[in-house]
C-alpha cells in the first residue's frame, strides 16, 4: 500500500510517497521539497508534486503541518496558506487523509523508528524503553516539543506548544542573555533562546561580557563559524547554547515524567558530533534534588533524515490499521 506523505513548513513543503510492507515497515521514496512561497496553496504545490511524479498519486495522504492543528481551519504562520483540515480529502480529490502537527510527525517517528537511527547524547546506554512517556524535542528556526506514551500495546502521541514557555537562567550569564534578548522581546520564550536564531543573543551577551564587538550579526552567520570552529566568540556561544539546551531539554523530561528523550531537527543534527562532549548532559542533570533520577534518564537523537515524512506515514498507520 501506498499513501502521500507531506511535511508543510512555513518555507519548504516536503512531498514524498510512502511504502507500507506487510510488516508495517515504512519506506519513503525520494522525497521533493517545493518551496511554498512559490505556490498559492496546498492544492497547487500538490498538483506541482505529481507533475514530478509523473503518475497519478495515490489516494490516500498524511499531512504535517507546522503549527497547532485545532479546529477546522489552519493558518500558517510563516505563509499565505490557509489549510481546511476537514476539507483536505475533497480539495485534494483523495479518499482518506491523516493530519496533525509537525512535531506529533516527529514524535511519531521517534517511536517508529529503528535503533540504529538513533545517536546516544547521554545517560545510559542502549535503546529507548519499550513502555512509558518518552519527550521528543527539536531546536531549529523554532523549538518543537512532544511526548509519546507506550502501554499496553499502542502508542499515544501528545503534541505541545512547549516551546513557548518561559525561558529560565541558571547562572549570571543567563541572566545576561535573557537581558539582551529582552532589548527586543518583551516576554522571553525558552524558543527565544534555544532555536537556531537564539544563538544571536547569547552571542550577543558574550561579547558585552568581554568587552568586545560583536562581529557577525545573522545567526546563519554565527553557526557558520561556530560549527567550522573558525571563531571562538562564535565557538563560546554554541557551547552556551548546547548548555541551555541541556537545561530546557531536562525541564521537559521533569515535566513529562519521562523515561527518556530524544533530541530531532535539523539543527540537533548538525550539533550531533559536538553535543555528546558539550555541557549539554551536565545541564541536563543540574535539577538539584533530582539530579539522581536525571543521571538515569537516556538522551538521544534520531538521525532518520526525513523524520516528518516518515513520522506522517506512521501516524497514518497507527490511525488507520
Amino acid at each position: 500500500m501506498q499513501i502521500v506523505a507531506v511535511d508543510i513548513g512555513g518555507t519548504h513543503a516536503r512531498f514524498a510517497i510512502a511504502t507500507f510492507g506487510d510488516d508495517g515497515a515504512i519506506t519513503l521514496n525520494e522525497p521533493v521539497t517545493l518551496r511554498t512561497s512559490d505556490h498559492a496553496s496546498l492544492k497547487t504545490a500538490w498538483e506541482a508534486f505529481e507533475r514530478q511524479h509523473g503518475t497519478a498519486l495515490p489516494r490516500e495522504a498524511a499531512i504535517a503541518i507546522a503549527g497547532p492543528v485545532t479546529g477546522d481551519t489552519v493558518r500558517m504562520t510563516n505563509n499565505s496558506w490557509v489549510l481546511h483540515t476537514g476539507a483536505l480529502d475533497e480539495q485534494l480529490g483523495i479518499d482518506r487523509v491523516t493530519v496533525m502537527n509537525d512535531f506529533a510527525a516527529v514524535a511519531h517517528a521517534v517511536a517508529a523508528a529503528d535503533i540504529d537511527q538513533f545517536l546516544h547524547i547521554c545517560g545510559p546506554e542502549g535503546p529507548l524503553p519499550a513502555t512509558g512517556t518518552i519527550s521528543v524535542m527539536g531546536p531549529g528556526t523554532g523549538l518543537g516539543v512532544a511526548w509519546f506514551n507506550r502501554s499496553g500495546g499502542k502508542t499515544l502521541v501528545q503534541a505541545t506548544e512547549g516551546g513557548h514557555v518561559d525561558f529560565a537562567p541558571v547562572d549570571a550569564v543567563d541572566d545576561a542573555i535573557l537581558a539582551t534578548a529582552r532589548d527586543v522581546h518583551r516576554r522571553v520564550s525558552t524558543e527565544r533562546i534555544n532555536s537556531g536564531p537564539g544563538i544571536v543573543p547569547i552571542y550577543q551577551a558574550l561579547a558585552k561580557i568581554e568587552g568586545r564587538t560583536p562581529e557577525f550579526e545573522q545567526d546563519r552567520d554565527i553557526w557558520t563559524v561556530a560549527l567550522e570552529g573558525s571563531d571562538s566568540l562564535a565557538v563560546a556561544a554554541m557551547d552556551r547554547f548546547c548548555m541551555n539546551l541541556g537545561s530546557v531539554a531536562g525541564d521537559y523530561a521533569l515535566a513529562h515524567g519521562s523515561s527518556a528523550l530524544v533530541l530531532a531537527g535539523g539543527l540537533g543534527y548538525r550539533l550531533r558530533d559536538h553535543l555528546p562532549k558539550s555541557g549539554f548532559a551536565e545541564r541536563f542533570r543540574f535539577k538539584g534534588r533530582y539530579e539522581g533520577l536525571m543521571a538515569g534518564i537516556p538522551v538521544k537523537l534520531i538521525t532518520h533524515p526525513q523524520p516528518g515524512l516518515f513520522g506522517a506515514a506512521a501516524a497514518f498507520l497507527t490511525e488507520n490499521f
